[in-house]
């Protein structure tokens, strides 16, 4: 048993044991397209509200920053600050770190190419304002029950405090997840700053129209910072979306999902509003497992309602929780799927080349994805629709939409052509073959008696003299490379975020980005700095080869074309791409423009702070001869340390 989890078995079930626990589900991809509406029903849970009734609050809409406007000309200053907000009506008040005393944090619009200066004001006070506990797993799953003590106030067997969190000050850095920004104003994870101090960036918006986001990324810290609020939308709008002429104003909504846990008044068991961090692990290893809470919120509203024209929609979603997935369908009072009357037309780094349609079995959207959506309520008049999560281990329900009765002229169809400046890359082609190749693995928990998953940067071995005469062997990962058929070795060279730098890329250099799942639980990966294209997705049939106990391969992992297909809508511009048990996938993108340091890393923020996170540097090329990397020479031709051209 290799402890993977594949994605069908992801898709009806949370991802138990060794493989760790991301309540929620994932897609399996079909090139079946949802052209009509069809009678699936999403699966219901039996998992209770806790009291809460829900689509009884209104959907609260962020305020929005023109950033360009007379009164800021591009010129900002955002504030940390405490803020206490009911996250439901029928809650008491919850104590939130925010930006501008909102939660989410206002949205920002930018224009592209107009430079913005933002400076971010630490006046938070006090310690995060959460309980953080670990619980071990059992049915019901803990972490998606509220509270945490017994009715005397006592500690079940197994739960304890986890130490230190609650003595967290506020020390934060804010990343703007997506841009193209120089490694000074990325947000590195070591430059938090601490109250009364202020974190001056500028960011240039030279990129076209697309949703990105801001939020927290303090070393070690980030998914507490993260869950106590720190997270808002940032949109880049351009001539090319305006022409579009897609709906605006009040037409064009955020939706910013999350799931959040509260804790209870351990003699009532009514909920107290305090923010509940529950860790869930398994007492006979102590693998612990992404963070998820019963409750799921969008724009900081517990299970809300939002009143609708029937008209066409723009929603800007955002997959902003800690470690859940979401796979989203559209479903109205019957149970009946509606994804029919739903298109796609950005995902996370811009515009698609023209609308998707939702995949069959719904669209998943992994932690910190983004995708721009389109629903048409003309035909629902007087109806009531459901968000929901389908599939998910608790309650499913995400929000619910209720159509107007009344009929409206709406002069809007979706345009059958998006972004005229989309290329498609393909290798050898818009992808140059003198490019370069970086080779990342994602480990499984229990490797070499490690807890947590890691992220491996390997280096192949060409060198037939230093190839191992034995197998297998700690960090040594051998492959079948589908499109040449021979065998590849490639060595670990780093894992943990302080390890050595490795990759060095020349600014203006095409890299290829390979990324193999090596077991376990997926991951949404998440490269800064450039936007990306998958190019393919490969299978690996036999992960059983690699050998958890001593962390290597058996035999040459066989990997062939025969994954999932790619969809439609995964051909965008990207920069998060979910990465399943047993997957190689190879994501392209230039490093055009900026400069500097900058981190890549699992976009679960618990994996993300317990190591699955590492340093790349971008340079100049006439600067690359004179670096003197770890092994004592000039710089590396080609500007990767993992194989160099290709």
């Amino acid at each position: 048993m290799d402890g993977s989890v594949d994605r069908r078995t992801f898709l009806t079930s949370a991802v138990l044991g060794s493989a760790g626990v991301v309540a929620g589900v994932g897609s399996v991809s079909s090139s079946t397209p949802a052209a009509a509406a069809v009678s699936r029903q999403p699966t219901r849970s039996a998992a209770p509200n806790f009291g809460l009734t829900k689509f009884l609050d209104p959907l609260r809409i962020p305020p929005t920053i023109r950033s360009y406007s007379r009164r800021f000309r591009d010129e900002l200053t955002i504030t940390m600050t405490n803020a206490r907000t009911r996250l439901h009506s029928q809650l008491p008040e919850t104590t939130l770190w925010t930006y501008e005393g909102q939660f989410p944090g206002p949205t920002i619009k930018v224009r592209s190419g107009r430079r913005l200066r933002v400076a971010w004001t630490n006046e938070l006070r006090g310690t995060v304002p959460l309980v953080a506990v670990r619980a071990p797993y059992a049915q019901p799953t803990p972490a998606n029950v509220p509270g945490y003590r017994n009715p005397d106030g006592s500690l079940p067997t197994g739960v304890e405090l986890i130490d230190g969190v609650a003595d967290l000050p506020p020390w934060n850095v804010v990343h703007l997840h997506g841009a193209l920004t120089n490694g000074g104003n990325d947000g590195w994870a070591h430059n938090g700053i601490s109250p009364g101090d202020t974190q001056l960036t500028e960011y240039p918006n030279r990129q076209a129209a697309t949703t990105l986001w801001y939020h927290d990324h303090a070393m070690a810290v980030t998914r507490f910072n993260v869950h106590a609020g720190l997270a808002g939308l940032y949109l880049i709008h351009d001539e090319e979306e305006e022409r579009l002429r897609l709906p605006g104003g009040d037409h064009e909504i955020p939706l910013v999902i999350t799931d959040r846990n509260l804790d209870t008044d351990p003699a009532t068991g009514a909920l107290t509003g305090q923010l509940l961090f529950k860790f869930q692990y398994l007492p006979t290893t102590g693998t612990s497992a992404p963070v998820t809470g019963p409750f799921t919120l969008v724009n900081g509203v517990i299970w809300p309602h939002l009143d609708v024209d029937a008209r066409w929609y723009r929603f800007r979603v955002l997959n902003a929780a800690n470690g859940r997935f979401f796979r989203l369908d559209l479903v109205d009072e019957a149970g009946t799927v509606h994804n029919d009357a739903v298109r796609i037309v950005g995902t996370d780094a811009g515009l698609l080349p023209a609308p998707a349609a939702v995949p069959a079995r719904g669209l998943t959207i992994t932690p910190a994805e983004r995708v721009d959506l389109l629903i048409d309520f003309s035909r629902f008049k007087g109806q009531r629709l459901r968000l929901v999560n389908t599939g998910a281990s608790v309650e499913p329900d995400i929000m619910e939409f209720r159509v107007e009765s009344r009929g409206r002229n709406d002069w809007f169809t979706p345009p059958a052509r998006l972004s005229t400046s989309y290329a498609r890359l393909q290798d050898g082609v818009t992808v140059p073959e003198d490019h370069d190749e970086v080779f990342v693995a994602t480990t499984l928990p229990g490797v070499a008696g490690r807890p947590h998953p890691e992220m491996w940067e390997l280096k192949e071995i060409t060198d037939p003299a230093e190839l191992p005469t034995r197998f297998p062997q700690e960090g040594v990962i051998q492959v079948t490379d589908p499109a040449t058929g021979r065998v590849r070795t490639f060595r670990r060279v780093a894992r943990l975020f302080d390890d050595t730098r490795t990759i060095f890329i020349d600014r203006g250099r095409w890299v290829v980005w390979n990324l193999i799942q090596l077991g376990g639980a997926p991951h949404p990966m998440h490269i800064h700095m450039a936007r990306f294209q998958m190019l393919t997705r490969r299978k690996i049939s036999n992960l059983t080869a690699f050998d958890v106990a001593v962390g290597g391969t058996t035999k040459p992992l066989l990997a062939s074309g025969d994954g999932p297909p790619i969809e439609k809508h995964e051909e965008g511009w990207k920069d998060t791409f979910s990465l399943w048990a047993g997957e190689w996938i190879r994501v392209a993108g230039q490093f055009e423009g900026a400069t500097g340091e900058f981190m890549y890393h699992c976009h679960i923020l618990d994996h993300e702070d317990e190591g699955m996170m590492r340093p790349f540097v971008v340079h100049p090329p006439e600067v690359a001869r004179f670096h003197m990397h770890p092994g004592g020479s000039g710089h590396h031709s080609g500007g990767s340390g993992h194989g160099g051209h290709s």
